[in-house]
C-alpha cells in the first residue's frame, strides 16, 4: 500500500479545505421536509458551483477529471468538515457514472447538468419484493409499443423515489422470464403517470426508502440506456460503483469522529473504568483500523489505473461490521439511565441495516469465498451450481432530507 501523497494530491487536499472552511455553515432546523428538500438542493448547488460534485467526471460535462485518490481525498475533507451529504447522492454516484459508461451523447447532455446541480434527484429502481437478493430474478416487465415501452412491476427499498425526478429501473423487456438475459435499463420519470410511490417506515420513525409501483408506465424509447436486451452489463456498473471505494472512505471519516465523541462521554459518565465497556470500545477501533486498511489497499490500487473487483466485498463487510460494532459499545456507555432517544440510540436501530444495506453480510461472504477463495459455489436449485445473488438497492445508504434537521 502507498500511503503517501504527491504534491499534486496535498495541493488539491489544501485547495478543498480551504474551499469547504469558508463554505460550510451549520445546517438549519426545518419544519417540514420540503423546506428541508429546498435547502439541500441549495447547498448542492453551491458545492457544483464551486466544482466539488462529479469530481472525476470529464470537465466537458462539469466534473474535474479528477483521479480516484482526488475523490477519496475531497470526501475526506468533506466529512471532516461536518457538512451534509450532498442531496442528490444516487444522481451523483450512481446515475451519473452509468449515463457516462453507457449513454449516448444526447443523453448525457441531456441528464447529467441536472444531477450535478441537484435540479432533478434521482433514485435506483432495482430491487423487488419477490426476487430477494437475485436481482437477475426480477420481474418487471417492459412491453414495446410505438416509440417507446409500457412498464409494468413493482420495485421496493427505493431511497429518494419521493423527491426523485428521474429513476434507473431494470426491467425484462424480452421473452425470457428469469435470468440476466432480456433485461434493459431504462430512465423513468418519476412524475409519469402510472407512477405510485409508498413510503416504508422504519424503526426510527423516518421514511428513508419506499414501495414503487409502476402500472403501465410509458418510457420513451429515447430513455433506454445502452442496447435492449444488455441491461444487466449496464446495471453492472451501476452496482459496481454502489459498494465504490469513496462511500467506505467516507464512513471510515465519520466514524472516526463518531469513536472520538463515544470516547469522550465514557470518559465523562466514568464507564470508561469499567473493563467490559472498555473492551467494547477497544473493539469498536480495531474495527475502524481494518476498515482503514481495507480503503488504503484499494486506493492504492485505483491510484495504479487498476479497477476493484470482489474484494470491495471485503470493505463492505468490514464497514457493516464496525458500525454496528460501534453502536453497541455506544449502548453500553450510556447505560441503563440514557435517555429513551437520542443520538446513539437513532445510531444504534439503523446500523441494524448495515449488514442489509448494500448487500447483505451473507452475500458479501459468498463473493469472498468464491472470487477470492476459490472456494466451490453454493447449489443451485435442484443440485445444480449456483451462484452468488446480485445487489439490489441499497436500503437506508441514500438519506432522506429528515437527516438534515427536521423537528419531528
Amino acid at each position: 500500500m502507498d500511503l503517501s501523497l504527491t504534491p499534486q494530491e496535498a495541493a488539491f487536499a489544501d485547495e478543498a479545505r480551504a474551499w469547504l472552511a469558508e463554505h460550510v455553515e451549520p445546517v438549519p432546523c426545518f419544519e417540514d421536509e420540503e423546506s428541508a428538500l429546498e435547502w439541500a438542493r441549495r447547498w448542492q448547488a453551491e458545492l457544483a458551483e464551486g466544482g466539488w460534485v462529479g469530481l472525476d467526471w470529464p470537465v466537458a460535462y462539469g466534473g474535474r477529471g479528477a483521479t480516484a485518490v482526488e475523490v477519496a481525498i475531497f470526501n475526506i475533507e468533506y466529512a471532516r468538515s461536518g457538512a451534509p451529504q450532498p442531496v442528490n447522492r444516487v444522481g451523483i454516484n450512481l446515475a451519473g457514472p452509468t449515463l457516462l459508461a453507457h449513454g449516448t451523447a444526447a443523453q448525457c447532455e441531456r441528464f447529467l447538468p441536472a444531477i450535478l446541480s441537484a435540479r432533478d434527484l434521482w433514485c435506483q429502481l432495482f430491487s423487488e419484493p419477490g426476487a430477494g437478493s437475485d436481482l437477475t430474478g426480477l420481474s418487471t416487465r417492459a412491453v414495446a409499443v410505438a416509440g417507446g415501452w409500457r412498464v409494468t412491476g413493482q420495485k421496493v427499498w427505493t431511497s429518494y423515489a419521493r423527491f426523485a425526478r428521474f429513476g434507473l429501473c431494470l426491467v425484462r423487456s424480452g421473452p425470457a422470464s428469469t435470468g440476466a438475459r432480456s433485461l434493459s435499463l431504462l430512465v423513468v420519470d418519476m412524475q409519469a403517470p402510472g407512477v405510485e410511490i409508498r413510503p416504508l417506515v422504519q424503526m426510527t420513525g423516518e421514511a428513508e426508502f419506499n414501495e414503487v409501483f409502476l402500472d403501465g408506465v410509458f418510457v420513451p424509447e429515447d430513455n433506454l440506456i445502452g442496447a435492449e436486451g444488455e441491461g444487466w452489463r449496464v446495471a453492472s456498473t451501476t452496482l459496481a460503483h454502489e459498494r465504490g471505494a469513496n462511500f467506505p472512505v467516507k464512513e471510515e471519516v465519520v466514524h472516526e469522529g463518531l469513536l472520538a465523541r463515544l470516547v469522550r462521554e465514557a470518559e465523562g459518565n466514568g464507564s470508561l473504568d469499567d473493563v467490559s465497556i472498555a473492551d467494547t470500545i477497544v473493539d469498536s477501533y480495531i474495527s475502524l483500523l481494518v476498515l482503514r486498511a481495507h480503503n488504503l489497499r484499494t486506493l492504492t490500487k485505483l491510484a495504479r489505473g487498476a479497477q476493484p473487483g470482489p474484494e470491495s466485498s471485503w470493505v463492505k463487510l468490514a464497514w457493516s461490521t464496525m458500525t454496528q460494532t460501534m453502536a453497541e459499545s455506544a449502548m453500553a456507555v450510556l447505560g441503563s439511565g440514557s435517555p429513551m432517544w437520542g443520538h446513539w440510540q437513532r445510531q444504534w436501530i439503523w446500523s441494524k441495516a448495515a449488514t442489509i444495506a448494500g448487500g447483505t453480510s451473507e452475500i458479501q461472504r459468498n463473493v469472498i469465498g468464491e472470487r477470492i477463495l476459490g472456494l466451490p459455489r453454493e447449489p443451485g436449485p435442484a443440485g445444480g451450481a449456483g451462484r452468488s445473488p446480485a445487489l439490489g438497492d441499497s436500503p437506508g445508504v441514500g438519506r432522506s432530507p429528515v437527516e438534515l434537521g427536521i423537528r419531528r
